[in-house]
């Protein structure tokens, strides 16, 4: 396994569609171990492939003791409206309280290929939504009011001189301990 570069806010990937995914190889079951390791070392609760620089239409989640691989996910039901506090891995340090609904369901394909649905509300519901949002171009600044959006930039153009690449790369030593290990020999 290894860690993956994570693109910040400024690389275009983040602003573009992504593509269904219609193979489940051997190369994508490594990418997504790769990516929950990139995420749990960058302390992250959700990461989508753009945000490793891939097109697939994919986003590994770990919230609410609830681990999921979601493929061609789609929010096909959805009820009422919360405000929450969210960052995001892409845009360090810069959190901002987002509206999103209150409770969806959501129908994703697993690693297998899979199909099954998960209700998600609280943190997971909010995750789900916010990596589903990664996939179509969407960050959490876009549901922002324009006065907070501006705050939120503001704060960022100073941030993100510290990724003169406009990417966030992680130390090997973030690996989580039993991946560390894995990776030593």
């Amino acid at each position: 396994m290894s860690l993956l570069d994570i693109h910040v806010l400024g690389s275009p990937i983040l602003r573009q569609e992504t593509q269904r995914v219609d193979t489940i190889d051997a190369g994508l079951r490594k990418l997504v171990d790769d990516m929950f390791d990139t995420m749990h070392a960058a302390k992250g609760v959700g990461l989508a492939a753009p945000q490793v620089g891939r097109r697939e239409r994919l986003a590994v989640v770990d919230a609410d003791d609830t681990r999921l691989v979601v493929i061609n996910p789609e929010i096909v039901h959805f009820e009422g409206r919360v405000k929450g506090e969210e960052g995001c891995l892409s845009i360090p340090e810069i959190y901002a309280d987002v509206e999103r609904h209150a409770r969806v369901i959501v129908r994703a394909q697993d690693i297998d290929g899979k199909w099954y649905e998960v209700e998600g509300s609280d943190l997971l519901g909010r995750c789900l939504q916010h990596e589903i949002d990664h996939l179509h171009g969407r960050l959490f600044t876009d549901r922002l009011s324009l006065l907070k959006r501006r705050t939120a930039m503001k704060e960022w153009e100073e941030e993100k001189l510290n990724y003169p690449k406009l990417l966030r790369v992680l130390p090997v030593g973030d690996l989580p301990p039993e991946r560390d290990a894995a990776s030593a020999g």
